[in-house]
């Protein structure tokens, strides 16, 4: 792996996430329901004024998949939709051990969301390096991963 960029904060995780889409049409988040969807819907707000179609499929139901769209309340998931794309954003919330999603299961996703689409573009987005400790690098062909850390502090004031 080769580092592209680094940066802080939300504000270049989404930054990178904007560039590496430029040229996307459809774009379709993979991760776990609540818990990734804020951070598909989140990543989609950069987008908002684009004309990119955004879809959010919780976990391995593409049969769920649904819109996400703009609202005066910020990006929100909309109505069932179509989640064939020509790109994939892989939430790390799906290779945390406890959500039980097998690797096969998110090829064969993978393979079905991108089934006849000429351009493919594959892009992780994940906290901690989870990917890489799960192992997915060795069998999912990612093209980026932006991965972040996360510190925090409690502060009594």
């Amino acid at each position: 792996m080769k580092v592209l960029n680094s940066s802080q904060g939300i504000g270049g995780q989404l930054t990178d996430f904007r560039k590496l889409v430029e040229s996307s049409e459809r774009i379709t988040f993979i991760g776990t329901a609540g818990f990734c969807t804020p951070f598909a819907e989140l990543m989609a707000y950069v987008l908002r004024n684009s004309d990119k179609q955004m879809t959010f499929i919780p976990g391995l139901s593409f049969d769920d998949a649904r819109s996400i769209v703009s609202t005066s309340h910020g990006m929100q998931l909309g109505d069932p939709v179509d989640p064939h794309a020509d790109t994939i954003v892989l939430l790390g919330g799906l290779a945390m051990p406890k959500t039980g999603v097998e690797l096969t299961q998110i090829k064969d996703l993978i393979d079905q969301v991108l089934e006849n689409s000429e351009k493919k573009l594959i892009i992780g987005v994940c906290f901690q390096s989870v990917f890489e400790k799960m192992k997915w690098l060795e069998s999912i062909d990612f093209d980026y991963i932006i991965d972040a850390d996360l510190n925090n502090n409690l502060l009594e004031v």
